[in-house]
């Protein structure tokens, strides 16, 4: 009987370890990744979302730019310190010499040139250039131009194509930098070579089309994923349908709705995209359509991967991992599902939505690598605007913008500067200088004058200090960073503009929450001019306004530095005959206060009866006599 329990006892333990065994193995396969080869880099796998871990460890153990994955040695060894003479771009910056273009040149590369030639880098000079970009012709393989007479062998030199295949050749390729469509891991530089989206032929040179992440808003509760068609076209399905279109089945259920190439991207929360070259337009489409972007390959360098940061818009996947993946889609927290879809728009709008955008973007990188210390932080280039409007040389701190605040839980701190615009007939307005005076939070005024009389040689006494600058004799001189200007706010005035010291204190205070805008006192509404065919605008009262005019309104020095800069850039433009010719000098007109100066005399058109008048042919005009003209 003893022996009997014996054996028995013996099998339950041994078929126990057993169990534990063959639990234990698998387990352990999937836990401990296998020991990498020599020479071989590792650079998978990669966490779907690191919001999935959170609990297991603190968000403090990752960091803030994710690990990336190392680069195989197959693009050559070609690295920024060795095969690009920076000292060249010390002197006057990065200067860029495009070459001519040597045979037929296609509407792409036409926009690729205008897109240069209105940077801030362009030169029509070679020899003040320190890159000299050279663009990649379309043309079939195995016909490719060759390379100029200064290629030096490809020193200081960017190939830039839009394809995924450029010229010149690899082999001839030397030291020279790509910017190229769509690049491979195996054969990306990183840190040298630049990825370039896949851009359609179609592609807007400016404008451009805004996000549709407020067009496709799924319905509430219903996750919709969107699986790329070779051939150009989307398959949606429901993530809890059973004819999910992971597999490419989709054709034969009726469940799922297929859209044609050229479609607009279907409603979609997550757009699941393969690795295949035909895939590599839908990556853009997924952005402007809100659409988070999950990559079934790891073989793709995504666009601007050197700055942009990918894991705040976009998940990498494993195809061969479909059940785990769409596990993960569902149980995402909608939180996060809203920063991704937020994040694509913003990467949308600040770098993809024309050709113009993605040029100055690629420009851009290269400055920040000869900046060095003094370049772009993270933060600038991954929260809006995004870094094309973050001008390094007003600054490269966050903290100077006026678009960082809310972020990082700050205000503006200090005082604000006045500065009066003074023009014709020259008088210097002390009751104004007077009102700013008294405000606690001003700390100078600033008089521009920009009339032809003198000066007065005698001003003011005030409590704070006041300063005449000589400006110059057109509006957009009041926008010029003048050296002056210590503060980062400016209470931009006319003249001729009465304000309190109270509603000066009050309107200073609404700023400093919102530095980023423009917070003022007067305000006007655009309207679409149908007979005119343009855009025009009214002084009428109405129940909401879509300007702030700026000659009597708070902004933040940053916005100066963009108004002068475009401006000094514009060609000058001629005013020709229109409806508010002769207002100011009108004094029947209700507009006439608005208006500091009349450009013609031929006639004086006082009023307009309501906007839709202007907006049809037949326009209701008052005639003021010749005597109501004013000297």
């Amino acid at each position: 009987m003893q022996s009997w329990r014996r054996k028995s006892l013996w099998l339950a333990m041994s078929a126990s370890w057993l169990l534990v065994l063959l639990g234990v193995f698998p387990l352990l396969r999937l836990a401990v990744p296998s020991r990498p080869r020599a020479g071989t880099s590792q650079g998978w796998p990669r966490w779907l979302d690191a919001e999935l871990l959170q609990s297991f460890s603190q968000p403090a153990e990752f960091p803030e730019d994710g690990p990336q994955p190392p680069r195989a040695p197959g693009g050559g060894s070609c690295t920024w310190e060795a095969c690009f003479d920076a000292s060249k771009c010390r002197g006057g910056g990065l200067k860029v010499f495009v070459y001519p273009a040597t045979g037929p040149v296609s509407e792409t590369h036409r926009r690729i040139l205008a897109s240069i030639e209105g940077s801030r880098y362009h030169t029509f000079s070679a020899a003040e250039a320190c890159l000299l970009l050279l663009l990649s012709p379309d043309t079939p393989a195995g016909q490719c131009t060759p390379v100029p007479l200064q290629w030096d062998g490809g020193r200081n030199h960017l190939v830039l194509g839009l394809h995924p295949a450029p010229c010149p050749r690899p082999f001839q390729l030397g030291q020279a930098m790509v910017a190229q469509a769509r690049p491979t891991v195996d054969t990306f530089r990183a840190g040298f070579d630049v990825a370039l989206p896949l851009l359609p032929e179609a592609h807007p040179l400016r404008g451009g089309a805004p996000g549709q992440l407020r067009q496709h808003s799924p319905h509430p509760g219903m996750a919709l994923l969107a699986l790329a068609e070779e051939r150009g076209g989307w398959h949606t399905a429901g993530t809890n349908s059973s004819a999910c279109p992971w597999d490419g089945h989709c054709e034969q259920d009726h469940g799922p709705k297929q859209t044609h190439p050229g479609a607009t991207l279907p409603n979609a929360t997550f757009c699941l995209i393969p690795g295949r070259s035909s895939d590599a337009l839908h990556f853009l489409q997924a952005l402007q359509a809100g659409c988070i972007p999950v990559l079934l390959s790891p073989r793709w360098e995504l666009p601007f991967s050197e700055v942009i940061d990918w894991t705040k818009a976009a998940i990498v996947a494993d195809e061969r991992l479909s059940l785990q993946v769409l596990t993960a889609l569902q149980e995402m927290p909608l939180t996060r599902v809203l920063a991704l879809r937020q994040q694509t728009q913003f990467l949308w709008d600040a770098y993809f939505s024309t050709v113009e955008k993605v040029i100055h973007t690629t420009l851009e990188i290269i400055q920040d690598r000869i900046s060095g210390a003094s370049a772009h932080p993270s933060l600038l280039w991954n929260s809006p605007p995004g870094a094309l409007l973050a001008l390094p040389t007003f600054s490269t701190s966050p903290s100077d913008f006026p678009f960082y605040h809310l972020q990082q839980g700050s205000r503006p701190l200090g005082k604000f500067s006045a500065l009066i615009w003074v023009e014709a007939p020259g008088q210097l307005p002390v009751k104004l200088i007077q009102a700013m005076a008294g405000s606690q939070h001003c700390a100078q005024i600033l008089v521009l004058w920009s009339s032809e009389k003198p000066p007065p040689p005698r001003l003011p006494e005030t409590a704070v200090p006041l300063t005449v600058i000589d400006g110059p004799r057109k509006v957009s001189g009041r926008f010029f960073p003048y050296s002056a200007i210590n503060t980062d706010a400016i209470l931009s005035l006319d003249a001729h503009s009465s304000l309190s010291t109270s509603e000066v204190d009050f309107a200073f205070v609404v700023w400093q929450s919102f530095p980023e805008r423009m917070v003022g006192f007067l305000t006007w509404n655009h309207f679409w001019d149908e007979a005119r065919g343009s855009w025009g605008y009214t002084a009428e009262r109405a129940n909401e306004f879509s300007m702030v005019l700026t000659s009597a309104a708070f902004y933040h020095r940053h916005l100066g530095v963009q108004v002068s800069g475009r401006s000094s850039s514009l060609p000058p433009r001629t005013a020709s005959t229109r409806w508010w010719q002769g207002l100011a000098t009108c004094p029947s007109c209700p507009l006439a206060s608005v208006w500091t100066q009349c450009s013609s005399r031929t006639q004086c058109l006082c009023c307009v009866r309501s906007t839709a008048a202007w907006r049809s042919p037949r326009r209701d005009r008052l005639y003021c006599p010749p005597s109501a003209w004013g000297g």
